[in-house]
């Protein structure tokens, strides 16, 4: 099943302004934690007691550009699937995922009925290894 033109670029141009974003703040996350700007906004209102808070905060930091090369991951994926003509196809029924999903989680890989059917499927395994 092929996308439309209109609807490739639409939703190319979407995925773009996705990772722009995520760069940026990923670029700024690490320009904090390179300068310790964080660390010398709570060094400067703390004690020497607390500076698992410091410490806790880098953490923070980190999973947080964890989190955004993740992110970009997803989004450099869809483009390649984009690319391919494959992008917005359910990878469970292979049905087209609607684009009001794909607006909101761009590097969605199964519409929602599937996604649904997945998290009943991990919730049911869950219990069951309890």
């Amino acid at each position: 099943m092929k996308i439309d033109q209109e609807r490739k670029d639409r939703l190319k141009k979407m995925l773009n302004k996705m990772k722009e974003q995520i760069l940026r703040e990923a670029r700024e996350e690490m320009k904090k934690f390179q300068t310790g700007e964080k660390r010398q906004i709570v060094e400067a209102v703390m004690d020497d007691a607390d500076l698992s808070v410091i410490d806790l905060s880098e953490d923070i930091s980190l999973k947080q550009l964890s989190t955004h090369r993740d992110i970009l991951k997803k989004i450099e994926e869809a483009l390649r699937k984009l690319e391919e003509g494959t992008y917005g196809i359910c990878e469970m029924c292979g049905d087209e995922i609607p684009e009001e999903r794909l607006k909101i989680l761009p590097f969605a890989i199964y519409c929602r009925d599937c996604q649904e059917k997945i998290e009943m499927i991990e919730k049911f395994e869950g219990e069951e290894g309890q």
